[in-house]
């Protein structure tokens, strides 16, 4: 499956149309890195960072002479710590560690990604507490700001010791090596690029290298996008069901605050309050409403219990970004300048409690695409539509409707529940066994992504099919907030009529979710959501 980024990333980099995003003066936001990501917002560096970073690399610089090894600064790295480097060999240390590091392959990772990492890197750098210099610092600010995005792969990660080769190819372009991509998207070669833009290749010292790629900044980079990514989509979930209940005769007796109340968990409450605000002056839920008309007790559950399903995943979502806001306020790095002047060689860099959310954030958005699915089925059997037409097809039998739309669902569903193997139960020793226990949380990250991408081409089939079964419910007319989305979604997918060819329609579905203006066509009726 491939990915879809959830906003279109705006190319231009550095514009005055963004203010710069400050790094040094506390934890950066979640909207500090989504502007910097996959807007393409500058960054500078506090001037308290500045004086921090100078204050802990003397520390460093001073050790550089003591008798007694320090990791990272007078020793290799990893299993080969016992070997004690001679000062002529330092900095050739510092290189050959980034160098032999940047050994990632497979598919190059998105642009939005690599600067989230890199822009999460600068920030731990900024704390003063890995050692580096001033000018180390303030090149992956210029790299940042001349839009100049190291080419990373794939595979490279085992999510402990840091996000190591992922970062390492961050750190071989500050060096003027390796290939990146300029800021209209070009292959180049890291040394052209950079003195295109007038950027010096970073010379490494003691612990620079080290520095620069012994973080969980990959996984958490990834890990913020998709909780910003999926807080839209479970409002566009939300949407999309409220749409289904509509469309299939459903009642919304079941959402009311009263008896969501009874079972207090706050993203059920959240989603609810949605449901109604999108079904609120609905002439086809007024059609059914009188008991001796509508022989229905209970909806089924996929639309009885959306705001159970979608509400467990809100809170989910909350709980990783908890976790989440705690990792941007982490300084990573091993080892590590403490506040009192000390270098202590610490774990932090283990992935473990970002890794643990990724796994649970791709188990609910499986499970929301999969109630969302089951939704779209219901519209297509004649059996359980009440009244609509098999398929939704004008001429069933000539014509086949959605029925294949369903299908590409279900493929995406079946898919998303295989991305909800969790990635952190796993590990593979690694360094002849000095690093036995790793977190797997980039590659976590990496299905997430995917995931986020499955769910959002879901809820477009379901946008799509309930939009239609609406329109086939004339001459009654839907709520006006989904009056309001369905005339959007007419833009740019025609309503009702004979069969002609569908993926178009399903791809102006998936870009009305994915950048936003489901939600926003709704809100101009409804005011904001949850």
């Amino acid at each position: 499956m491939s990915i879809q980024n959830l906003a279109e990333p705006d190319q231009a980099v550095g514009t005055d149309r963004m203010a710069p995003v400050t790094v040094g003066v506390g934890p950066l936001s979640f909207e500090d890195v989504v502007a910097v990501a996959r807007h393409g917002a500058s960054v500078e560096i506090s001037s308290e960072s500045l004086e921090q970073i100078r204050r802990s690399r003397g520390i460093i610089e001073a050790l550089a002479d003591d008798v007694v090894p320090h990791y990272g600064v007078s020793t290799g790295f990893g299993a080969l710590a016992t070997r004690h480097i001679p000062l002529d060999l330092r900095a050739q240390l510092q290189r050959s560690l980034v160098r032999s590091h940047a050994a990632g392959s497979g598919p190059e990772v998105e642009r939005e990604v690599v600067r989230a990492t890199m822009l999460l890197r600068l920030s731990t750098l900024a704390t003063g507490r890995t050692g580096v210099r001033e000018q180390t610092a303030q090149a992956y600010a210029a790299l940042l700001n001349a839009g100049i995005t190291p080419v990373v792969h794939e595979y490279g990660s085992l999510g402990c010791s840091g996000d190591l080769a992922p970062l390492a190819h961050c750190a071989l372009a500050a060096m003027g090596e390796g290939t990146v991509r300029t800021a209209d998207g070009e292959l180049a070669d890291a040394a052209d690029a950079l003195a295109a833009a007038g950027i010096t290749p970073v010379e490494l010292r003691e612990k620079e290298g080290l520095a620069l790629i012994n973080g969980t900044d990959g996984m958490l980079g990834q890990l913020v996008l998709a909780i910003t990514d999926l807080r839209q989509l479970l409002t566009t979930a939300d949407i999309t069901a409220a749409m289904s209940v509509e469309g299939l005769l459903g009642t919304d007796d079941v959402f009311a605050a009263d008896l969501q109340a009874l079972r207090p968990h706050p993203g059920q409450a959240a989603s609810a309050e949605n449901l109604r605000k999108v079904l609120a002056d609905s002439p086809i839920r007024e059609s059914h409403r009188d008991p001796e008309a509508c022989t229905r007790v209970q909806d089924a559950y996929s639309l009885r219990c959306a705001p159970q399903v979608a509400g467990g995943a809100r809170d989910t979502v909350d709980h990783a970004a908890l976790v989440a806001g705690r990792e941007l306020a982490s300084a990573i790095d091993n080892p590590v300048v403490t506040l009192d002047g000390r270098v202590e060689s610490n774990g932090n860099f283990h992935g473990a409690p970002v890794a643990y959310v990724l796994d649970f954030l791709a188990i609910v958005a499986a499970d929301v695409a999969s109630m969302a699915e089951r939704r779209t089925d219901r519209f297509l059997d004649v059996a359980r539509s009440h009244g609509l037409n098999a398929f939704l097809a004008d001429d069933p039998g000539v014509d086949s409707g959605h029925m294949i739309a369903q299908y590409t669902q279900a493929a995406i569903v079946s898919e998303m529940k295989r991305l909800a193997a969790p990635a952190s139960v796993d590990s593979i020793p690694s360094s002849a066994m000095q690093e036995d226990h790793v977190s797997m949380g980039w590659s976590g990250a990496r299905k997430l992504r995917r995931a986020v991408d499955g769910l959002t081409r879901v809820l477009a089939v379901e946008l799509l099919t309930a939009a239609r079964g609406i329109d086939l419910r004339a001459p009654l007319e839907p709520s006006p907030a989904t009056g309001a989305l369905i005339a959007e979604l007419r833009k740019s997918a025609a309503g009702p009529a004979t069969d002609r060819f569908l993926a178009p329609d399903i791809e102006a579905a998936v870009q009305l979710v994915a950048s936003g203006r489901a939600v926003s066509a709704v809100e101009s009726v409804t005011g904001p959501l949850n």
